[in-house]
């Protein structure tokens, strides 16, 4: 039988967990075990009892997994521990950047761990029950509004009183990919007047299908990959944009900021002229903030107060809906595996002529 394991995280920087109840009925469906570490998901309020109830083994240690598991799944990289401890030939699975900790990368490989990133999914449409970047950021989206409402000190929707009325919140939202698309249907939903702005032209529809005003500038540049990423502007573009939005933030209330271009540092968009512009009580939520931050000012997991305007910059917004989260992320890990099964022979099956395999392997 083969086994499939996962331990707690760092839960001083990660709440999520890759597993749940609901996957591990699932996977005890095909055949697999399933391994978990002892209170792996309380901080939850998922007790040990729930995961047993569905067929999962509780463990007392990480090694006892490790030694039991031909599969783990994480929600992060493997830790220098957690690579000594793995059995060798074994699959690991984990959202994390490959670019990152190659010391832990080489190491795995060095004991033919095959390492598959989800961040390197392919964006083909066989791939879409498992993307994690896009299930995880339109939760991110959601609630980037939320927090930077609760901390805008002004109404949103439009109020009309015997006193008078209170005007809409403007929201700009910069980026217009999932979590940026979230972003914008959230704020509408709660009263906002919306604007959006994205280098890739085709946002555009998309913005405007959602009730948000698109701002863009003209240009014959594609800035648009084949997987559908945003990438780096011309200089001619940035300063043109740049124009454009000294003119649009003067009367912006909340911006989110959501751009990112994978494996970079972040663009940076709003600058400190930009902000010095802005109305005070204006507020600036970047997501962007551990690649480098979308944003002048921006300090991760800070508030920044510029002039009256606050830059807030999140490390890990994922941890303030951990429980919606991790069950989106357990039912990508979960899709995933099951791409990696053979259901003829039962048993997992490295096929790399298959698209999704090939990309999200490490090599």
């Amino acid at each position: 039988m083969v086994g499939i394991g996962s331990v707690k995280e760092d839960f001083n920087t990660e709440k999520r967990v890759s597993v749940t109840p609901e996957t591990v009925k699932k996977f005890r469906t095909l055949g697999f075990s399933i391994n978990l570490e002892k209170k792996y998901a309380e901080h939850l309020g998922i007790d040990d009892e729930e995961y047993k109830k569905n067929g999962a083994i509780i463990n007392a240690s990480k090694k006892e997994i490790f030694e039991k598991s031909n599969i783990i799944l994480k929600v992060n990289n493997l830790s220098e521990d957690d690579v000594n401890l793995i059995k060798d030939k074994s699959i690991f699975i984990a959202q994390f950047d490959p670019n990152l900790n190659n010391d832990v990368i080489n190491k795995s490989i060095k004991k033919d761990i095959k390492m598959f990133s989800l961040n390197l999914l392919p964006r083909i449409t066989r791939a879409q029950s498992m993307d994690v970047l896009s299930s995880q950021a339109n939760l991110a989206g959601y609630k980037a509004v939320i927090e930077s409402f609760s901390k805008f000190e002004k109404a949103i929707p439009m109020m009309m009183t015997a006193a008078g009325t209170i005007a809409a919140a403007k929201v700009l939202v910069v980026g217009a990919g999932v979590a940026g698309l979230q972003a914008i249907a959230t704020a509408k939903r709660m009263g906002a007047i919306v604007f959006a702005t994205d280098v890739r032209a085709a946002s555009k529809e998309q913005v405007e299908s959602l009730g948000g005003k698109f701002l863009t500038v003209e240009s014959s540049e594609n800035l648009e990959t084949k997987g559908g990423y945003a990438k780096e502007a011309s200089e001619d573009f940035k300063k043109k944009q740049e124009n454009l939005l000294s003119e649009t933030l003067k009367k912006i209330d909340i911006v989110i900021c959501t751009a990112l271009i994978p494996g970079k540092k972040a663009p940076l968009i709003i600058k400190e002229n930009m902000i010095n512009n802005m109305q005070p009580g204006s507020l600036i939520y970047d997501l962007a903030a551990v690649q480098g931050g979308n944003s002048a000012f921006t300090v991760v997991d800070k508030i920044v107060n510029k002039n009256g305007v606050k830059i807030m910059g999140e490390r890990n917004i994922l941890n303030k809906l951990p429980i919606s989260s991790s069950n989106l992320y357990a039912k990508n890990l979960f899709n995933f595996v099951f791409n990696l099964y053979d259901k003829e022979n039962k048993k997992i099956n490295i096929n790399l002529e298959d698209e999704i395999i090939k990309k999200t392997l490490i090599k």
